[in-house]
């Protein structure tokens, strides 16, 4: 089934993956955050590493080790952990990204323009301490 909107496996490892993290008193591991995502463990390795490099997370080493929020829950936004992980979520004028229309005006009347002003501006709205 099409969808008109969806969002990569690892976008959402690192929103959930963050609140929680956010969530635990003490840090979360890689095995607990794969399986409470029902994700692959190498997959969240991977999502969360970033997390680390971009310095939203650390990380410990070890059996008790796991990660934990280097910056407070209400200064952490959706919009900056899903471009960390997507890019830079860009505003086009075109669905289909042509520079030149062969019509007067655009048969989808910009309407994936303005639903990503939206989605955007939903993302940089939430914030971590809204989910725990």
């Amino acid at each position: 089934m099409s969808k008109v909107v969806s969002m990569s496996e690892a976008a959402s490892i690192a929103l959930h993956g963050v609140i929680l993290i956010a969530r635990e008193k003490e840090g979360l591991n890689v095995l607990k955050i794969a399986e409470r995502t029902n994700t692959s463990k190498h997959h969240v390795a991977k999502v969360m590493q970033r997390l680390v490099k971009a310095g939203y997370l650390t990380s410990h080493r070890g059996p008790t080790g796991g990660f934990e929020l280097r910056k407070k829950p209400e200064d952490i936004n959706f919009l900056e952990i899903y471009e960390i992980i997507e890019g830079a979520i860009e505003i086009g004028k075109c669905p289909m990204d042509k520079q030149v229309c062969p019509f007067d005006k655009c048969i989808m009347n910009n309407v994936t323009s303005k639903m990503t002003r939206e989605f955007k501006e939903y993302l940089r709205e939430q914030t971590v301490n809204q989910y725990l």
